[in-house]
C-alpha cells in the first residue's frame, strides 16, 4: 500500500468518493459533485502544501488500486501542525487500510513536514473513527457542542490532537 498524489486518471475514483453519501455530515457537501466539477478540481489542484495549506494523499494498492483518500488541511508551517481527515470507499471499510494509512501520513508528517502535531475533528458517535484515532495515538482534548448539523440533529465533535 502507498499513498500517493491525486492524478487525473483517478476522475471515476473521485468521483465515487465524493459521491458517498455517507461522508457528506463531516464535510460541508449537501449535494452530488457533478464529475465536470472534479475534473476541474484534478487539473487546477495545487500540489505545493505549503502554498495551497492542504494536500490530499490517494490511499492505493501498489497495483495502483486507489481505495480511499488521507487529507492534510488547514496546514501551518508556522506553528508546525496540521488537521488530517480519512474517508476510504464503502468497499474498502474494516480492513486495516486505514490504519495503515494514517501510521503512514503521521510519518510522513513528521519526516517531510516536520509537523509537531496532528488534529482530527470527529463527530462523538463515529466509534470507528475514534478507535481508529486513538489506536494510532491521538487524544480527545475536547468537545465541540452541536458543532455538525446533520438530518436535523446537532452532533458534538470531538477535537483529537497527536502530539510528536
Amino acid at each position: 500500500m502507498k499513498l500517493r498524489a491525486l492524478e487525473p486518471e483517478d476522475i471515476d475514483f473521485l468521483y465515487h468518493l465524493e459521491n458517498q453519501e455517507s461522508l457528506w455530515e463531516v464535510s460541508d457537501t449537501q449535494l452530488p459533485f457533478a464529475r465536470h466539477l472534479l475534473q476541474d478540481y484534478l487539473q487546477n489542484a495545487k500540489q505545493d502544501i505549503y502554498e495551497a495549506k492542504q494536500y490530499r494523499y490517494v490511499i492505493s494498492l501498489d497495483d495502483g488500486t486507489a481505495l480511499g483518500c488521507i487529507d492534510l488541511y488547514d496546514f501551518s508551517p508556522k506553528h508546525r501542525r496540521a488537521t488530517v481527515g480519512i474517508a476510504l470507499l464503502e468497499e474498502h471499510q474494516g480492513k486495516g487500510y486505514g490504519a495503515r494509512a494514517l501510521t503512514m501520513l503521521i510519518r510522513q508528517s513528521q519526516l517531510h513536514l516536520d509537523l509537531h502535531q496532528l488534529i482530527a475533528y470527529i463527530p462523538a458517535d463515529n466509534a470507528v473513527s475514534i478507535y481508529l484515532f486513538e489506536k494510532a495515538g491521538f487524544v480527545c482534548n475536547g468537545m465541540l457542542k452541536d458543532w455538525i448539523y446533520s438530518e436535523g440533529v446537532y452532533k458534538n465533535v470531538g477535537v483529537y490532537q497527536l502530539l510528536f
